[in-house]
């Protein structure tokens, strides 16, 4: 439609805001690229060697959590004790494990990566990266390597959902965790492996792997045991404004979540066992919600989760609040048992 044409085609009232609207489009185009542009522009100047100009999400949708980057900070060159020499860990004390190919297992206790977010170990010849989002509950393990390249991962202290960016310290591209996706600068778009993980109480790793390794007590002045969230998974999601989960189920009730399927642990729990989609998820009472209580390992039961495949061997799993599901699986299946 032109000024000087078509416009006499319309209702005199109707081409009135047709031209008032033509007028102000400039104006609305110069402020929607100035937006995008300051918001490059502030993170740009924090992330100088983030290339911005490869972007998977809005920028818009990122905001800072309070740290700067690496004020929550991860770690790096972890150290470990036999589990029998560990006696500063509580029963129902909840632990990362990890299981590899060949050697002991590992745990990583919750009070630790409550404060690293982010612990970085090579076990068996890998490098991986065991992770955990307090605010969204979402443990993994990811493996390290991506084509044949080691990367190690920091804590940004930024937050997209409420769950935390990571950036490698090769490249320094932005990494969703709850993804494990690429989501700003060279890495953009490429996806790391989730090992087989899962959170467990202390006491259960410790039965089954007696002699197992775990991290000992990084050399950091922090309150180690104690939980900085009191409270906070029986209240609301922290820095978030997205939409609830559908079929009318809390927002932090946890899930149990396999690929883009999510069962609700209340489900499981009241069952014990749950056999579906070619899987088995069991349910056993013993760990403590490291988010609840001022000390985690006195929180409410949650209880200890496995998830098995037909063939018994360990599936890649974590347990993310609803929210956090819905926001980063919209199209998901949520495992109702209508």
């Amino acid at each position: 439609m032109t000024k000087g044409s078509d416009c006499k085609l319309l209702p005199a009232s109707t081409c009135q805001k047709f031209l008032r609207a033509l007028a102000l489009a400039p104006i609305a185009i110069f402020l929607s690229v100035s937006v995008a542009t300051a918001q490059s522009d502030r993170f740009e100047r924090a992330w100088p060697n983030t290339d911005f100009s490869r972007l998977a999400v809005d920028l818009g949708e990122v905001i800072s959590g309070g740290p700067l980057r690496d004020g929550i900070p991860a770690i790096l060159e972890p150290s470990f004790i036999r589990a029998a020499q560990e006696t500063r860990l509580d029963e129902r004390e909840p632990v990362m494990s990890y299981v590899p190919e060949k050697g002991p297992a590992r745990a990583y206790p919750i009070r630790y990566l409550m404060w690293h977010e982010i612990v970085n170990d090579v076990v068996d010849g890998r490098p991986i990266a065991i992770t955990f989002c307090p605010l969204c509950n979402t443990g993994m393990v990811f493996d390290g390597q991506l084509d044949g390249h080691s990367l190690t991962f920091g804590v940004s202290g930024l937050l997209r959902h409420s769950d935390m960016i990571m950036y490698d310290h090769q490249t320094e591209s932005w990494w969703q965790q709850a993804l494990g996706e690429g989501i700003a600068g060279v890495m953009v778009g490429r996806q790391l492996t989730q090992l087989p993980g899962w959170m467990e109480s202390w006491a259960a790793f410790r039965e089954a792997n007696p002699d197992g390794l775990v991290l000992d007590e990084p050399n950091w002045p922090r309150s180690y045991g104690t939980n900085p969230y009191r409270g906070y998974d029986t209240t609301r999601p922290f820095l978030y404004s997205g939409e609830n989960p559908p079929h009318g189920i809390p927002p932090l009730e946890r899930v149990v979540r396999v690929g883009d399927r999510a069962w609700p642990l209340t489900r499981l729990r009241d069952k014990g066992r749950i056999t579906e989609a070619g899987l088995t998820l069991t349910w056993s009472e013993g760990q403590a919600s490291a988010l609840d209580t001022g000390k985690i390992g006195r929180g409410r039961e949650v209880g200890n989760v496995r998830v098995h495949d037909a063939q018994e061997r360990d599936v890649t799993h974590d347990i993310p609040f609803a929210f956090a599901f819905h926001a980063f699986h919209p199209e998901g299946q949520w495992m109702l048992g209508n």
